[in-house]
């Protein structure tokens, strides 16, 4: 327990130890998860989190190859393959040959594809406004700024190597 006052409280504060709060933005980054994830499951189309991820994976990189969505998402090839088969069956993605290299096969985002991340997108920006809603104006814009300056940090994870299938 930590009172008022003390170091830890203190350091907290000030910003100057890095490992203060880890514990809290660990509870609250779950909170958003679980938040992110009902928002999701209350979309017109259900996907599981591994189809979202793909169809943000294939927005952010248009006309994209299976391995460099493999790459992406850090699975192997065959599991990509698979996902892409139920999300081409879905009407999420299509695959087309490459116009240079007809042994390439290029995956792109459907219009139905699409409309789904929007209304994903849309859910959990409500869901998000509400809790956002019920804190203090100075809270809401403290956090804005952390989260901020947490986006403009490096990056220092060590890369993950993809998961055998």
């Amino acid at each position: 327990m930590t009172l008022p006052g003390s170091a830890d409280d203190r350091a907290e504060a000030s910003g100057e130890d890095p490992g203060v709060g880890a514990h809290e933005i660990a509870d609250a980054v779950e909170r958003l998860a679980t938040l992110w994830s009902m928002a999701a499951q209350e979309a017109a189309v259900r996907l599981s989190p591994h189809q979202l991820r793909a169809l943000r994976a294939l927005q952010a990189a248009p006309e994209v190859n299976l391995t460099g969505l493999a790459e992406r998402l850090s699975i192997g090839l065959p599991t990509a393959s698979r996902l892409c088969d139920r999300l081409e069956a879905a009407g999420m993605l299509e695959r087309a040959s490459h116009l240079r290299n007809r042994r390439e096969v290029l995956l792109t985002l459907t219009p139905q594809g699409r409309r789904v991340l929007e209304d994903v997108a849309r859910r959990r920006a409500q869901a998000l406004a509400g809790v956002l809603a019920t804190m203090e104006p100075a809270e809401r814009s403290a956090l804005i700024r952390g989260m901020k300056a947490f986006l403009r940090a490096p990056d220092e994870t060590p890369a993950r190597s993809p998961r055998p299938t």
